[in-house]
């Protein structure tokens, strides 16, 4: 079981998907602080807040941090965005490369079956 689980492991997939969660964390990470540091100011020259995590709505002893709610939605649709361009790029990319190219016994191959096609007509 032990070797079934480091042959897993050591698959290139597995490893892949470790990596895109590591990269994925640290992006998540560069995104959210550009939304605090960088839109939530601009935003705030419009609002008249510092920034707008400070944005709550209060409804008796309810408090909806609405700010709060907008700053992940900023940030969701930066990543969801980013991710859309980097798998539209992978995408134009592996199909580019999908398309099969002919190889020296593919063109010998395709002479012989029109050299025996032709002599089969000519029968």
């Amino acid at each position: 079981m032990l070797k079934e689980f480091k042959d897993f492991i050591a698959k290139g997939n597995v490893m892949d998907l470790a990596v895109g969660v590591i990269i994925g964390s640290a992006f998540t990470a560069i995104v959210k602080s550009f939304t605090a540091d960088f839109i939530n100011p601009i935003l705030g020259i419009f609002t008249g807040q510092i920034g707008l995590s400070s944005f709550v709505i209060t409804v008796g002893k309810a408090k909806f941090l609405v700010g709060s709610f907008i700053n992940d939605l900023i940030n969701f649709l930066i990543i969801a965005f980013v991710v859309f361009l980097i798998m539209r790029t992978y995408n134009r990319l592996a199909k580019r490369d999908t398309t099969p190219k002919d190889t020296k016994t593919d063109t010998l191959l395709g002479e012989i079956r029109d050299l025996l096609k032709d002599q089969q007509n000519n029968k």
